[in-house]
């Protein structure tokens, strides 16, 4: 079962209000397995289109999910088209009707006649009980390949899945698969690139992925191994290794975890506390800091000072630094989180003050221009930033910027 293909079926998810969560969790369950998802389809309805999916999905993969259009309605037609695919007959099974009927009698209902299609069966195939719905699943074997059919809402997914599937496979493979996830920050996406130039894997037993999100770059490092887990691990060590050492201090996580998180982490080691004071981002850092369990600890407050008039009398900014400098400037940014650190007594005291847009451009000072500024035990820290994209994005870089900035201090600087 090297290679794997999922078929999502449903003309729901070709529009932007439904999403395929049924592969998000094949693909956990089976990574579990040791086995890799190659290829993904999201098909229609339409016959000849889900037929199509369906024979190219078999084509490529030694193990096929085809996932949802198992139901009663006259649009759910993937048994149909899987039958046609392999040129086998359906039969209506008597358990299977059976267990549909008698699932509507528990609940003080006939079954339907529209039912009855969910007891049709592909000759040769296994039937998967469905303990949450009526539509069962099927597993079929044939010239050295297995197709999967599972029933499309979640939760009766998991429960075939976890009830039927997972022990077959489990038998089956020999695969192990580790990962690992390293993120980092301050740095685009063509600059890592440039950095990890040579660290691509060459053996198809490992494999890189680089993923680009404001402010932040993610590298997916993935191991197989026939051998054991601990070889699968110790081979995606090696690589994540080799690539922490290439981007030194711009990695802050290597185990998946948010820069709120390790900022979080770092510091309730060191027993500190922190306020924020906040105008472009509107909220967006404070809600960053507070949506972490146990956040408490070291977040004291938080103000949204979005005007000058509230920069002067909440945070005690000098009105003549704002009317010589702008509300935009490296000077306020720095009042702001000495400000804010000295009416909350926290230990470090973050500010944020920028153009997010579409306006507020003014001369030498363009939409995206942000000012970031960390005051604290040693001093006080600002940087200049220049952000691409829209009023979301520019937030979105503007709060990831601060969160590191403030997270490099705390790692230059030894607990106490």
């Amino acid at each position: 079962m090297k290679r794997v293909v999922i078929v999502a079926v449903g003309s729901e998810m070709l529009t932007p209000f439904f999403q395929d969560t049924d592969s998000l969790f094949l693909t956990r369950r089976l990574n579990d397995f040791g086995l890799d998802v190659e290829e993904k389809i999201i098909v229609g309805d339409e016959s000849d289109s889900l037929k199509k999916a369906i024979r190219e999905g078999r084509d490529r993969a030694d193990l096929l999910f085809v996932t949802g259009g198992l139901g009663p309605t006259d649009d759910d037609r993937t048994r149909e088209a899987v039958a046609a695919v392999l040129n086998k007959p359906l039969d209506v099974n008597g358990r299977v009707l059976a267990a549909i009927e008698e699932r509507f009698f528990r609940r003080g209902k006939t079954m339907p006649p529209a039912n009855r299609k969910q007891a049709e069966v592909i000759r040769g195939a296994d039937v998967l009980a469905n303990p949450a719905g009526t539509a069962p699943g099927l597993w079929i074997e044939e010239e050295e390949k297995i197709i999967v059919l599972l029933p499309g809402p979640p939760r009766e997914l998991e429960s075939v899945f976890e009830a039927h599937v997972a022990p077959r496979i489990s038998g089956r493979s020999r695969a192990h698969l580790a990962r690992k996830v390293l993120k980092a920050a301050g740095l685009t996406e063509s600059e890592v690139e440039t950095m990890i130039q040579g660290l691509y894997p060459r053996d198809p037993g490992r494999r890189l992925t680089i993923l680009a999100f404001p402010g932040q770059i993610e590298l997916h490092v993935s191991a197989f191994s026939d051998v054991s887990a601990e070889e699968a691990e110790r081979t995606a060590e090696s690589l994540a290794s080799a690539l922490r050492e290439r981007l030194g201090p711009a990695v802050f996580s290597d185990d998946g975890s948010d820069l709120e998180a390790v900022v979080g982490r770092l510091l309730a080691e060191r027993k500190e506390t922190i306020a924020v004071a906040e105008s472009c981002t509107g909220g967006l850092v404070c809600r960053r800091l507070t949506r972490i369990a146990g956040s408490s600890a070291y977040f004291l407050e938080g103000l949204v000072t979005y005007s000058n008039q509230a920069k002067i009398r909440r945070l005690g900014v000098p009105a003549r630094m704002i009317e010589e400098h702008g509300a935009v400037s490296g000077e306020t940014a720095r009042a702001m989180a000495e400000g804010v650190r000295r009416v909350s007594g926290a230990d470090y005291g973050l500010a944020v003050t920028g153009i997010a847009g579409p306006s507020g451009a003014a001369a030498g000072k363009p939409v995206g221009l942000v000012f970031c500024a960390a005051s604290g035990p040693g001093g006080t820290r600002v940087e200049r930033f220049l952000f691409l994209g829209d009023r979301s994005h520019v937030q979105a870089q503007a709060a990831q910027g601060i969160l590191d900035i403030l997270r490099r201090r705390l790692e230059e600087k030894p607990a106490r």
